[in-house]
């Protein structure tokens, strides 16, 4: 043992370690990786549930001592993580439909507005062109077929792209008419 210290008194080591560490330094070296995983986080978000799950799982398969422990964690939260991502999508995409309905709800056939939706967090914040091309009118709902537009971009390098749906009047407000729209434009949340 000694005075001041722990030691292996067989092999006469020093078993702990005196003082604290401080950390130095931030390297840049540190500083890009850090940004390389916060930029691979928000590059896709397809496959951020599973980055996750290689995460979590890894870490605690590696705190257990055990690789089922791991796996089993590692499912756990990819089916979490993969839940949260599309409950917050289609909220996101739900916000955008009804923005565009209620712009369109309130035009006559062949007039061409504006319409534009500021979310929350202001990332992905869209906004185009929507025309109402024919009111469908039957004895269950009122209806209207649009084409509308997002534009991403500005300027010369703005891009726009056109979509069409039907939405209806229920009740008072107008409403996206089919759950989940067949365009590309939603990807992975169809």
């Amino acid at each position: 043992m000694g005075i001041g210290r722990t030691g292996d008194g067989a092999m006469g080591f020093v078993t702990v370690m005196p003082g604290p560490v401080t950390p130095g330094p931030v390297t840049p070296g540190a500083m890009r990786m850090s940004l390389m995983a916060v930029v691979l986080l928000l590059a896709g978000c397809n496959s951020v549930a599973q980055i996750a799950a290689v995460v979590t799982g890894g870490a605690s398969g590696a705190a257990t001592g055990s690789p089922a422990v791991g796996f089993a964690v590692g499912v756990a939260v990819d089916a979490g993580a993969t839940y949260v991502l599309r409950y917050y999508g289609r909220s996101r995409q739900g916000a955008e439909q009804d923005a565009i309905a209620q712009v369109a709800g309130e035009l006559p056939v062949g007039t061409e507005a504006a319409w534009k939706i500021e979310h929350t967090i202001p990332i992905g914040d869209e906004h185009g062109r929507l025309q109402v091309v024919r009111v469908i009118d039957s004895p269950l709902a009122m209806c209207k077929e649009i084409a509308f537009s997002v534009e991403d971009g500005k300027g010369d390098k703005m891009k726009r792209a056109w979509f069409t749906s039907d939405i209806c009047k229920q009740a008072e407000a107008w409403k996206w008419a089919s759950a989940e729209p067949a365009v590309e434009r939603w990807g992975f949340l169809q």
